[in-house]
């Protein structure tokens, strides 16, 4: 019996049905790592079966670069019981990781643009076998901002696609990229929502695996619905906030203030009043910390914590989302944005 086995630990591609109307109909796995040039990487695989270890004598591990001609593949390391062989490039920076019986996924070292294609892992282990595909690609992806998940007053799975790029614009901010995301999912950017891309893809990304994000057997990674019909898909969006050039700043009153009063408020300090991407830009990038709730351009209220602390945000860093309350509601203060003159 040969199974597909689906540890997704760094970026699950799912084709199927779009997020917001699921279907019965069967969709397909792929894995995609990404590393940079130099870096050390992981190539996921298990072995299916319980109670076995695959370093035990007859049980045969194969790691194979593969070819569009299969005549070209490459062999990269075979392992049999005690005894282990790498070949060619891969000799004396290809070990099996070994983290527990079941684990047989490769650590490549030093990687380089050479090792970019895609890899096979083959567990045989009698007339229970398993097969694991994966693509790697190899190359520095830099990015000098913050990715973020966007949902609009009305409410999530509200966006297509141009509503999605103009609300990121409407933030002082772009449509995330998929690396862009990428990065952030590699910094611990859980978001159980999936949102567009700049690519017309839907995607989000998991760092705590959980029943309502997917399932617990994906495991953690980027996960996609492909792409999308752009006019008629309704989603979230995932936006990306540059260093800003100008100064975001709590503005202190002497009362709370409605919505427009909040607006007003700004304007009369020679600023405007913050958008969102101005606070994640100014949290993320600059360490901005406050406690206190303000309004913001879209009618949120919202508040950036980079030291956790009791009644603040106790267990981890964090944009504290209030919602959109109503904007006649005197109970919050204001974030300011000033541009520098």
């Amino acid at each position: 019996m040969t199974s597909l086995l689906c540890i997704t630990v760094f970026i699950l591609t799912v084709a199927g049905s779009a997020y917001s109307q699921p279907t019965a109909r069967p969709f397909s796995l792929t894995v995609k790592v990404i590393a940079d040039l130099g870096a050390n990487v992981t190539l996921p695989c298990r072995l299916m079966t319980k109670d076995v270890s695959p370093f035990n004598t007859g049980i045969r591990v194969k790691w194979t670069k593969v070819a569009d001609d299969e005549s070209m593949n490459e062999d990269v390391l075979m392992s049999m019981g005690f005894h282990k062989k790498t070949y060619g490039s891969f000799e004396d920076r290809a070990f099996l990781q070994e983290l527990d019986n079941e684990d047989a996924s490769l650590i490549i070292t030093d990687v380089s643009k050479d090792d970019t294609g895609k890899y096979r892992c083959e567990i045989i282990n009698g007339m229970d076998d398993t097969l694991h595909e994966m693509d790697l690609e190899v190359g520095a992806v830099y990015t000098d901002g913050v990715v973020y998940p966007y949902s609009p007053p009305i409410g999530r799975y509200n966006l297509n696609f141009a509503d999605a790029v103009q609300a990121c614009a409407d933030q002082n901010s772009s449509i995330a990229t998929h690396d862009q995301l990428y990065e952030a999912w590699k910094s611990g950017l859980d978001w159980c929502n999936a949102g567009w891309l700049a690519d017309g893809t839907v995607q989000y990304p998991i760092n705590k695996p959980r029943g309502p994000c997917g399932g617990v057997k994906n495991g953690p990674g980027v996960r996609s619905y492909g792409n999308q019909n752009k006019l008629l898909g309704l989603f979230d969006v995932f936006c990306f906030a540059s260093a800003q050039s100008g100064r975001f700043y709590w503005l202190v009153q002497p009362a709370r203030l409605t919505f427009n009063e909040a607006v007003q408020a700004c304007i009369d300090d020679g600023a405007e009043i913050a958008k969102v991407g101005h606070m994640y830009s100014a949290w993320k990038l600059e360490g901005y910390d406050r406690c206190d709730a303000g309004w913001l351009a879209d009618g949120s209220v919202r508040y950036p914590i980079s030291r956790p602390r009791k009644n603040c945000s106790p267990t981890e860093a964090a944009i504290r989302f209030l919602g959109f309350p109503d904007k006649d509601v005197n109970s919050y203060g204001v974030y300011c944005y000033k541009e520098e003159q």
